[in-house]
């Protein structure tokens, strides 16, 4: 999945047409074999404690009752949990429930890759959360997101009725209600495996499985950053000036609360004038991502010098800049300067390749105790992860 652009999937205009602006389906244009599979559904609900709101049933809109699918299972520890009862959850299935599981990118490593494609592609924070249905009943009802989404049909076949928007561009944390959801779709389209649809947050939509064939699709949710977002960012980098640390002189008189508020202005909009801003956020809030931290067991302390042993970075966002004596990198909240040499190790990784220490060496000419020790300050600092089998 590492390969997949998931902007060429849906167009070579879909950043300037499409991206925040309109909705956007493109049948069978990604390969999901061995993405998720039933088996592999069945594994992950049976070998993980999954609980509201992790993995929930729902219905018409309505989460059901925990204990209409699961029983409470008592430990010696007197803890309480709930083992998910097949027959049960067959049954709610059957009666029309959608199965929902968040963050499924945590537990399967193929969405993850997924994920990952989509986050280096867009650079943005993505969420894949898994949907499975059976029926017409409609799991969700009309409903919008805050986010936009990107779907990826895996399996059967679901029904998306697309209505438009009610009010632009919507925020989990709003000043005003969004209103009533139309009642006349836009659009109406039927997803098969391989398919894309993109969907902008505030887009009021509605699926189900009713073309008589059961359904798995997986929906990865995209971070919005807005001016709102921009600005809290700003405010962090004006902490470097006295006057933005001062009080406010809440107590003063008008005249000298005013010279204050002007000092204020001067200096923001020095920084608002910027015509780099827009890029330094982006390259910070890439450097500061995370991504799916993995540790490195067994190796606790110094990785060995194996030219088997295998990396790749954690956080699909890495930001890397080559200088004439240093290549930095920025990732995971960390950043690192190296020497100029190293630019062709860290490039492979940069790209979310998953590559083995001894082709790093050859590949960059360098010796193969070097590389490792590249690879341990990496893994310090949670932007790496080493294994056998990755």
């Amino acid at each position: 999945m590492t390969d997949v652009s998931i902007a060429a999937c849906l167009g070579e205009d879909f950043l300037v047409q499409a991206w925040h602006r309109e909705y956007r389906h493109v049948p069978g244009v990604l390969d999901v074999a061995g993405m998720m599979s039933w088996d592999d559904l069945n594994q992950i609900l049976a070998s993980h404690r999954l609980e509201p709101p992790r993995m929930r049933l729902s219905r018409d809109g309505e989460t059901l009752q925990l204990g209409r699918y699961t029983a409470p299972v008592a430990t010696r520890r007197h803890t309480v949990w709930h083992r998910l009862h097949p027959a049960e959850l067959h049954a709610r299935l059957l009666e029309g429930a959608s199965l929902a599981l968040d963050s499924v990118d945590e537990l399967h490593p193929p969405i993850a890759r997924l994920a990952e494609a989509i986050e280096r592609d867009l650079r943005i924070r993505v969420q894949a959360n898994l949907y499975a249905s059976w029926t017409s009943t409609e799991g969700f009802g009309v409903h919008w997101d805050d986010h936009d989404t990107m779907v990826v049909q895996l399996d059967g076949a679901k029904r998306w009725r697309i209505y438009g928007t009610t009010r632009p561009f919507p925020l989990y944390r709003d000043i005003e209600d969004p209103g009533d959801a139309p009642t006349d779709p836009v659009a109406e389209l039927v997803l098969q495996p391989g398919d894309v649809l993109y969907v902008p947050r505030g887009v009021w939509h509605a699926v189900s499985a009713d073309l008589g064939v059961r359904s798995l699709h997986v929906t990865c949710g995209l971070q919005t950053h807005t001016p709102t977002d921009l600005m809290l960012w700003v405010c962090e980098q004006l902490l470097a000036h006295e006057d933005w640390r001062r009080d406010l002189p809440l107590l003063a008189s008008p005249d000298v609360q005013a010279d204050a508020v002007d000092g204020f202005r001067k200096r923001l909009a020095e920084l608002l004038d910027d015509p780099t801003l827009l890029a330094r956020y982006q390259a910070a809030m890439d450097g500061q991502d995370v991504g799916r931290i993995m540790p490195s067991l067994p190796y606790i302390d110094t990785l060995p010098v194996d030219g088997d042993l295998r990396v790749r970075l954690t956080t699909a966002r890495a930001v890397l800049e080559i200088g004439p004596e240093a290549a930095t990198l920025s990732a995971a909240g960390n950043t690192w300067e190296f020497a100029p040499e190293a630019e062709a190790v860290l490039r492979r990784l940069v790209d979310g390749h998953t590559v083995d220490l001894a082709t790093l060496a050859d590949t960059a000419g360098l010796a193969l105790e070097d590389v490792a020790g590249l690879v341990q300050e990496l893994v310090a600092g949670q932007a790496a992860t080493v294994g056998s089998l990755l």
